[in-house]
């Protein structure tokens, strides 16, 4: 699970979690004052130039797929990036597509939710566009957000008008939880009910509660609507319709 030469120090305060942790070294007490104590021993590392991003290959399918694979539609994304753009990601079955095609090269420009906190990213981008306006920086926030993700705190999308916020809701739409199907092969656990979304209309929805919204199924589509939404007032959102695709979470092991 560790490359060779990593070794792995696990700290916190749950003697269960110690005591079930599969590798690496575990220290048992309070996780802050542990941190704070380390911090005091690493050296500063300003001077250090920052690591460039992983150079993933990527490849795009000629002609394009219909509907777009998320990978194609990041890609058309990613040519208009704004060099100063925030993203906040929670489309989980499609999140290293969005990290290939849009790699994070700047300090405080990458949100997630932690591991199982479905509905976090999509409120979160509020904030953090709320936070852009008081202290004036005029950077742009990318809430990259699942159909399925935007369903937890859709309620968000109404704070975001109501104070006009510069953020961008990217919804790729593949009309189910896919991460949940990805688990459920994982699991061997296949044909897990209620994991499919077919009836949503996310541009409905995002207009109720006081959005721009707008369909976008097509590279030049997705381009327009950004572009417009990069010049906006207010809050966007824009439904990109994508291919099904559930791929395996682990890898499967090569028998060579």
């Amino acid at each position: 699970m560790l490359p060779p030469g990593c070794e792995l120090l696990h700290i916190t305060n749950d003697p269960s979690d110690a005591a079930g942790a599969l590798v690496g070294d575990s220290l048992l007490g309070d996780a802050k004052l542990t941190l704070e104590a380390l911090l005091e021993l690493v050296e500063d590392g300003s001077s250090r130039a920052a690591p460039k991003p992983l150079n993933l290959p990527r490849t795009l399918p000629s002609p394009p797929s219909s509907p777009l694979t998320a990978s194609e539609v990041y890609a058309a994304l990613s040519e208009l990036r704004p060099e100063n753009a925030i993203v906040v990601q929670e489309s989980p079955s499609n999140a290293m597509d969005l990290a290939m095609w849009w790699p994070t090269v700047k300090p405080a420009s990458y949100y997630t939710f932690a591991s199982g906190g479905l509905g976090w990213s999509a409120p979160a981008a509020v904030g953090i566009a709320l936070a852009q306006e008081k202290s004036g920086t005029g950077r742009p926030v990318v809430a990259v957000i699942g159909d399925g993700s935007l369903q937890y705190s859709v309620q968000c999308l109404a704070s975001a008008a109501q104070h006009k916020l510069k953020v961008i809701y990217i919804v790729p739409c593949n009309g189910e939880y896919a991460i949940l199907k990805e688990f459920a092969l994982l699991e061997n656990t296949p044909n897990v009910p209620g994991l499919d979304l077919p009836a949503l209309d996310i541009v409905s929805t995002a207009k109720g509660f006081g959005c721009a919204a707008v369909a976008a199924r097509t590279r030049q589509e997705i381009q327009a609507a950004f572009s417009k939404a990069l010049s906006a007032d207010g809050p966007t959102v824009i439904a990109v319709p994508v291919k099904h695709q559930i791929r395996p979470l682990v890898p499967p092991v090569s028998s060579a």
